[in-house]
């Protein structure tokens, strides 16, 4: 397993794992690399035999970052690779300055929920029909 910062070229592969993912939610490839060139976004990937296997990307700005993605490929689920994107993302963040970060969940996504929880996230508050389902997102914050 190698972890590493994503480079323009994977930006298909991990749109590619973003559909498998969230397929109601996937962001495509013009995000991805509307974040990805923005200047103000940490990316890190860990990949198997050239394939990426999980992904994950902070957004920042003054002190203050935004878990906007992180998933893993379904085979791969359950044995710490979202733990270690998470621990890259926040290591890299907490060198450009960031204090606290921010993440929005769905509320139904329990694995996730408990998986932020356990890594020290706190519930903030819910936004009521954040998703485009129509589902409420719970509002999380880690300060580092």
């Amino acid at each position: 397993m190698n972890g590493r910062f994503w480079t323009f070229e994977d930006l298909n592969e991990i749109a590619q794992l973003e559909k498998e993912c969230f397929s109601d939610d996937a962001w495509n490839v013009r995000m991805l690399a509307e974040s990805f060139l923005s200047g103000r976004f940490i990316g890190v990937l860990l990949e198997e035999d050239g394939v990426i296997t999980a992904y994950g990307g902070i957004s920042y700005t003054e002190g203050e970052g935004e878990l906007e993605l992180i998933a893993t490929a379904e085979m791969y689920r359950r044995c710490g690779r979202a733990q270690r994107v998470l621990d890259d993302l926040v290591g890299e963040a907490k060198k450009r300055g960031v204090k606290k970060i921010f993440l929005e969940v769905r509320v139904s996504n329990t694995p996730a929920l408990m998986f932020y929880l356990n890594y020290g996230f706190q519930g903030l508050y819910a936004r009521s029909r954040y998703y485009a389902n129509g589902e409420d997102a719970i509002v999380m914050k880690k300060e580092l």
